[in-house]
This record gives structure tokens, C-alpha cells and sequence, in this order.
């Protein structure tokens, strides 16, 4: 049975939103950015007409307002863009059971089924892009294909509003004459060593030597390989509830750049506190930490850990979370930006080792102090208490994170069974 993935993109999502709440904007450039004076005046997304004049994402605004004078710059607001994101779902779960969010805009679908080929994949992209256009008011562009890596491929192709199918029979003419870069998880990083290495498109890393990308990439570099060929197995994870997460996340970025060691803690801990107490609300221990950080010049980079015993402590989170840094994060200082990621969740009813030295009993105390203070905070708000080690840098202790739940990470194992 052939697989049927669609991948659903928004089109500029937060400015389309914006748009929705503030008509008098229609037709015009806007960018919706973060606030200058707090060290977040880049450009998140813009709209067609922003596009048109060179506004580009990831802009400064004193750069995007250089190339396109008339600019009209609006803050976020992330309560509008999770309550589509919401609404965009409703809409996804009513065609599948199998709905993968990828960030608040994008989502794969499996419509696999007995009968189903590209072509009923195609009518039913059209049929959810007329949907999403006349029910909410935005876009999508949605990419048809036999696996998740080209579906996301396609839904860039067309935009906005389109439909685009990567075939099993189209997919060497469609996909490998383009840049490496637009392949999945290709970062700027990976591009520039596999271009040192001559290898510019998709289709040369297809035909790559298998040893001389492990040498160059180590594992990922066989699974960027298998990517490029259409071999991605993985399948697309059946839909979630809000009781049921499957990982718990918090980012920001702080008021000025992460210089040391010592920054790096606070925000961590900072961090580690809003996971951990969101962690002990929904009765849920966590058995993997995983860390990002985003360097000054944009670039992303990420690594994780196993934490045992599985945990909702925000120490322990923070300490595993401080030795990823320790060992693969603090050469890339300063940072801009920093997140924190719990994943492999069980529940606290999940039995645990009991130690011989006491160790189980103070991490018990640890808990109960814990859930003291989130009740605290509950009631008077996050600001009533601090950790010292949060107060070591007075505007890290005022951030207050966003408590969204990001996405989970993509499942990398190009040779996993798909539904």
C-alpha cells in the first residue's frame, strides 16, 4: 500500500493573523516582529507584500525598514497565533487520526489507506486549502507525497495556496536538482561541509559515497542520504491530546546575549523551573533533557541527554541541562537564544527504584517543596519567589517563559516502519 503524506504549511502565519484582527492592514507590508528594546527586533514573518519589497524572515528591523521604507512593524501576539493553531488542528484531526504538529503552523497528515494514491492525496490537499481559506480566513500550502521529508518539501514549493505532489515517480526530477539546503534539517552548518565536500544538490547527495558522508557527517549523514533518495520511513505520530504530551519545552530569548557559564545557568535554571512545574501538574516525570541554542549569527544547535531516575525536579533538569552546555554548547558562546526540552514522559505512578542511602526519600522532600512553590506561584503570580541562582542576573529573573508546548522533535530513523 503506498503511503499518502500531506504536509500543511500556513502561509505567513502570524502576519496573516494579524491581518484577520486588524483589517486596515490588508494590502499592505507588515512584518510582525519582536520588541527592539528587548533584544528581539528581528523580523518573525511578513507578509507577501513585505516579501515583494525584499523584507526577509530573520531580518532586523532597522535592515527590513532599509528595503522597504513603508514597513508597517506589529508586535506578536502568541494567544491569536496558538488559538489558530488550535482551530488548524480541529481541522486536521476530522481528516486523520494520524496529525503530527511541526511548530503552531505546520502539520503532516497520513491519509494512507487501502485505494488511496497521490492522486486522491492531491484532491484532498485541495479540498483542505479551500477549507482552511473559507473556515479561518488564511492560507495553507500543502505538499502530497510518499514520505514526511518530501511532503514538507512540496508544501514550500507553492506559494501561497498551492498544492504540489512529489511522486515516487516525479520525485528525482522534482527534488534533486535543488540546493542541498532545502532538504530537511540541512542547517547552514551541514551546507557548507557538504559543499566543501562538492556535494551542492539534493540529487548529489542522493549519489553520494555512503563512507565518505559518514566520515563527513558521522550517522546523520547516511539519514540526510536516505532523505534525499525518498527513503524516510518514518511515520507520522497519531494525534495527541492535551493530557497526553510527549514532550514539554520553554525557549527565550534574554535581554542581552548569553556571555558565560554563568548566564547560561541562570537561564536554565530559569527555564528548568517552568518545564518542571508544568512536568509536576500533569503528574509526568521525564527520562530524556534535551537543550538549543541559537548563536548571534542565527544558527541553531541542539543536543540531549537520559536522565535517571526519570524526573520532574527542576535541579535535576537544570544540573542535565548545564552539562549538555558544559560539554557541547559553551564553545558557541554568546548565545541569543536558548531552549529546554523533556521528553520519554511517564507518568508518577510509574514505579521507581528505591535506594539504600536515602537518595529516593530527599527527592521526595525535593518534590514536596516543589509543589509548594508552584502553589505559591499559582496563586500570587511567578515573580512572589525566585531561586538565588536566578537572581544573579536581575533582568534574566524578570523573563517570565512562554508556557507553549513546542514541537517534538522529528524522528530522524530514516529506516523506521511508517505507518
Amino acid at each position: 500500500m503506498q503511503r499518502v503524506i500531506l504536509h500543511s504549511d500556513a502561509n505567513s502565519f502570524y502576519a496573516s493573523v494579524e491581518v484577520l484582527y486588524h483589517p486596515e492592514l490588508r494590502g499592505k507590508p507588515v512584518a510582525v516582529c519582536g520588541d527592539p528594546e528587548a533584544r528581539h527586533g528581528i523580523v518573525l514573518t511578513k507578509t507577501p507584500e513585505a516579501k515583494r519589497c525584499g523584507v526577509k524572515t530573520a531580518m532586523a528591523v532597522w535592515q527590513a525598514r532599509q528595503v522597504c521604507p513603508d514597513l508597517i512593524v506589529v508586535p506578536p501576539d502568541h494567544r491569536h497565533y496558538v488559538h489558530f493553531s488550535k482551530l488548524l488542528q480541529k481541522i486536521y484531526a476530522g481528516l486523520s487520526d494520524h496529525v503530527e504538529p511541526f511548530g503552531l503552523d505546520e502539520s503532516w497528515l497520513d491519509l494512507s489507506g487501502p485505494g488511496r494514491d497521490m492522486e486522491y492525496g492531491r484532491r484532498a490537499a485541495d479540498a483542505l486549502r479551500a477549507r482552511v481559506r473559507e473556515e479561518l480566513g488564511i492560507t495553507v500550502s500543502v505538499g502530497v507525497s510518499f514520505n514526511k521529508v518530501f511532503a514538507k518539501l512540496g508544501s514550500d514549493m507553492k506559494k501561497p495556496d498551492g498544492t504540489t505532489v512529489i511522486s515516487p515517480e516525479n520525485f528525482r526530477r522534482k527534488v534533486w536538482p535543488l540546493d542541498v539546503q532545502e532538504l530537511l534539517f540541512v542547517g547552514p552548518h551541514t551546507r557548507r561541509k557538504l559543499e566543501r565536500a562538492g556535494i551542492h544538490t539534493v540529487g548529489a547527495l542522493a549519489n553520494a559515497d555512503p563512507p565518505a558522508l559518514h566520515a563527513l557527517l558521522g550517522k546523520n549523514g547516511l539519514t540526510l542520504r536516505a532523505f534525499a533518495r525518498g527513503e524516510d520511513r518514518s511515520p507520522v505520530a497519531l494525534l495527541e491530546t492535551e493530557d497526553a504530551p510527549k514532550s514539554i519545552s520553554n525557549s527565550t530569548t534574554p535581554p542581552h546575549d548569553i556571555e558565560n557559564a554563568q548566564d547560561a545557568r541562570c537561564i536554565y535554571y530559569l527555564l528548568a523551573e517552568s518545564v518542571g512545574a508544568r512536568l509536576r501538574r500533569k503528574g509526568l516525570r521525564a527520562q530524556v533533557v534535551s537543550v538549543s541554542a541559537r548563536t548571534t549569527a542565527l544558527e541553531t544547535f541542539s543536543c540531549q541527554c537520559a536522565v535517571s531516575p526519570a524526573t520532574n525536579l527542576t535541579g535535576e533538569i537544570a544540573e542535565a541541562a548545564m552539562t549538555l552546555f558544559s560539554q557541547r554548547l559553551s564553545k558557541l558562546l554568546p548565545l541569543r537564544s536558548v531552549g529546554l526540552c523533556c521528553t520519554d514522559l511517564t507518568a508518577d505512578e510509574t514505579p521507581l527504584q528505591i535506594d539504600m542511602l536515602g537518595g529516593a526519600q530527599r527527592r521526595m522532600h525535593t518534590e514536596t517543596l516543589e509543589r509548594s512553590v508552584d502553589a505559591l506561584r499559582d496563586r500570587f503570580g511567578r515573580q512572589v519567589i525566585h531561586r538565588g541562582i536566578v537572581l544573579a542576573d536581575r533582568e534574566f529573573a524578570q523573563i517570565t517563559p512562554a508556557e507553549e508546548q513546542l514541537a517534538r522533535p522529528f524522528n530522524m530513523s530514516a529506516a523506521e516502519g511508517g505507518r
